[in-house]
């Protein structure tokens, strides 16, 4: 046995060892007495959990956990995508869920996938130990462990219950137990953070669920899914799965109002620690299901006090509607009016309004910033307003601009700003990786199209105009011959376009 292998199986045994010595069982109970014990805890699911695992249940849970807990053991056939933050225990509750469901007698065949087989075998570890070591398991519902179909990877208990970890990707036929085709599909951590930088390959984990895991269920009998993930971006196997399941329960690390969701594990003062250590764009997408790829959010945003609005030599409102009108709050569409202005090189964001809003509120909205800047310098007002938004510009806020400014006697003009931006295929295409030559060329003739050299720009003219500015800048000429990879300085002069005014320009500058 190989040295890593025995230090393994003897952490394995420390594993099993801890587990027993946490679930005593009190030996002066007769046999009537624990199997009431027993019907009373199958009654009360909380407690159930409390008196088989106590080593995991560290904290009281919080109302969220109990009642995805009750929810999900309510129903035979569920659908439930559980997107907890890092840190709110989406998996251990899971495995909780799932041990009773499976020792209760109402689920016979488990399937535990993730994005790779090791990942899979890594979760599937807790319920094997606790089969094998759980005191009070043992004690209430028999010992589980059957000799000679005990793996890592797949086992089956002497209750008829069989467990199976597979990798994505991995071929799930032959998962049947007996008869019985898998009622139970556990999928966590199916998305990684290098994954979801290319839609091919999360399209082609989401065919293999689609088309090879999830038709393992018998169409006749119920089944419970239960996903785990965050949502670690825009588009990702979690979030196709949620927008489908039957419950889509989504819990930051913070809620609404900013205070821990699980206080009696998290507090205030170790979120705030631990949240301060990373960039925000990081704690968005860790503990805030909130993902943010670069490019959506300014790099740097400094927050200090505003320079008086009268040394601004103008400030600009400007409004995103989306056009959406309806009276409840959900068909309400979010719409947002910011109030900007520049000073000294630096863009102010002074005042910012973000709601699910009426269109009359939005509209109010850039009242209030006039009220706000009170005169004290100019204001231009602008809307987004592209092709698709002119209609509603044109016929819903237009009237609505004009019914304030008759109204409330006050000098409204907002402009609609027409200015073309890239097409959305374009821009999702900069953000794919790897950039291809065919996106390349896509994108740098979009770009053209706002200059009067359109005919004359392409990739190719964007690695000259690379190469001749670098030298400009005093890049040494070894270091372009080496990127270029040509066989002389010479060569790179020639390609490059380097006058010798343009030498003489560049020496003369230098401060001998």
């Amino acid at each position: 046995m190989k040295q890593t292998d025995r230090l393994a199986l003897l952490d394995w045994e420390k594993y099993k060892e801890d587990i027993a010595r946490a679930t005593p069982v009190d030996r002066n109970m007769t046999a009537a007495e624990r199997e009431k014990h027993r019907e009373y805890l199958e009654k009360h699911p909380i407690e159930w959990i409390k008196f088989f695992f106590p080593n995991y249940v560290k904290y009281e849970f919080a109302d969220f956990q109990k009642k995805a807990i009750r929810r999900i053991i309510a129903h035979d056939e569920w659908f439930e995508v559980l997107s907890w933050s890092r840190e709110l225990a989406k998996s251990t509750v899971t495995m909780f869920i799932v041990m009773n469901l499976t020792l209760t007698g109402r689920k016979k065949n488990v399937i535990l996938t993730s994005n790779s087989k090791d990942n899979a075998v890594r979760l599937l570890d807790p319920y094997r130990a606790n089969l094998e070591a759980n005191g009070r398991i043992m004690a209430y519902y028999g010992k589980q462990e059957l000799p000679g179909s005990w793996t890592e990877d797949e086992f089956t208990t002497k209750g008829k219950v069989s467990f199976r970890a597979l990798g994505a990707g991995q071929s799930p036929r032959g998962s049947r137990n007996e008869a019985i085709r898998p009622d139970v599909l556990l999928v966590d951590d199916f998305d990684t953070d290098e994954d979801t930088k290319n839609p091919d390959i999360i399209q082609k984990r989401w065919d293999w669920w689609e088309n090879a895991l999830y038709p393992t269920r018998s169409i006749s009998e119920p089944t419970l899914v239960i996903f785990c993930g965050n949502i670690i971006a825009k588009d990702c196997c979690v979030v196709r799965a949620g927008e489908m399941a039957d419950s889509w329960d989504i819990v930051n690390i913070r809620d609404k109002n900013g205070f821990s969701t699980w206080p009696e594990k998290n507090s205030e003062e170790d979120i705030d620690r631990t949240l301060s250590k990373i960039s925000k764009k990081a704690a968005q997408g860790e503990y805030f299901n909130n993902p943010i790829s670069v490019g959506e959010v300014f790099e740097n945003i400094a927050y200090g006090k505003v320079p008086a609005l009268s040394k601004f030599k103008f400030l600009v409102v400007y409004g995103d509607p989306a056009p959406g009108e309806s009276k409840g709050k959900k068909g309400k569409s979010f719409k947002t009016v910011s109030l900007c202005g520049k000073l000294g090189g630096r863009l102010y964001v002074i005042k910012t309004f973000l709601a699910q809003a009426l269109n009359a509120e939005f509209i109010d909205w850039y009242v209030r910033m006039l009220e706000f800047v009170g005169g004290k310098t100019n204001v231009y007002c602008y809307m987004e307003n592209n092709k698709l938004q002119d209609p509603f510009f044109q016929q819903v806020f237009k009237p609505l601009v004009a019914k304030v400014r008759r109204e409330q006697k006050i000098a409204l003009f907002i402009r609609g700003d027409e200015e073309k931006k890239t097409d959305k295929a374009t821009r999702i295409e900069a953000n794919l990786e790897p950039l291809n030559r065919s996106q390349a060329y896509r994108i740098v003739k979009t770009a053209a199209v706002h200059t009067t050299q359109e005919d004359c720009i392409s990739c190719h003219s964007l690695r000259k105009t690379f190469g001749y500015h670098a030298w400009k800048q005093g890049t040494p000429p070894a270091l372009l011959m080496d990127i270029y990879n040509h066989s002389s300085y010479r060569i790179t002069q020639h390609y490059l376009g380097i006058s010798q005014d343009e030498r003489d320009e560049i020496y003369l500058k230098l401060d001998l």
